[in-house]
């Protein structure tokens, strides 16, 4: 079942590049921007990590971490964030379980083919751990500055 606005955030501990695994629980006090990516290195994928990465210091006044998550190698995962300066962890989700749990995977379709893979989506989790925005088959244009709106609105 997916999970839904208003619901705690399922807890999990994936492998991460650079500093080794992260739990989502030991994150608890700061939101989480958790987002939800097809595949390092395709274009789409690398405008979306980048628009991050510029506004990475408007995300951490809001006290945010920013977490995306592929079911990429830790290598290709490296290879990623040193080509593109990315400033927070990339990790991997080999088996797409954890992209199971958040709705990020599925059924889609492009350029008329059906396929099964990962929707791009992103889940803003707040400092208690429960989810307060899902955006589903997120389009990459504007949509770092939709994040940080959201998060603004967490602020009060």
């Amino acid at each position: 079942m997916p999970i839904t606005e208003g619901t705690p955030a399922p807890d999990f501990t994936l492998p991460a590049e650079p500093d080794g695994p992260i739990t989502l629980s030991a994150l608890k006090g700061q939101p989480v921007v958790l987002y939800f990516y097809p595949k390092d290195s395709t274009p789409g994928c690398t405008t979306e990590a980048c628009d991050f990465r510029d506004r990475m210091e408007r995300l951490q006044a809001h006290g945010a971490v920013v977490l995306g998550v592929s079911r990429d190698s830790l290598k290709r995962h490296a290879n990623f964030r040193e080509k593109q300066a990315l400033n927070f962890p990339l990790l991997t989700d080999a088996e797409a379980e954890v992209h199971q749990l958040y709705g990020a995977w599925g059924e889609k379709t492009m350029y008329g083919r059906t396929s099964v893979g990962a929707i791009r989506t992103t889940v803003l989790i707040d400092g208690a751990g429960v989810v307060r925005k899902i955006w589903p088959k997120v389009r990459v244009k504007g949509h770092a500055d939709a994040v940080l709106e959201a998060l603004a609105a967490l602020d009060g």
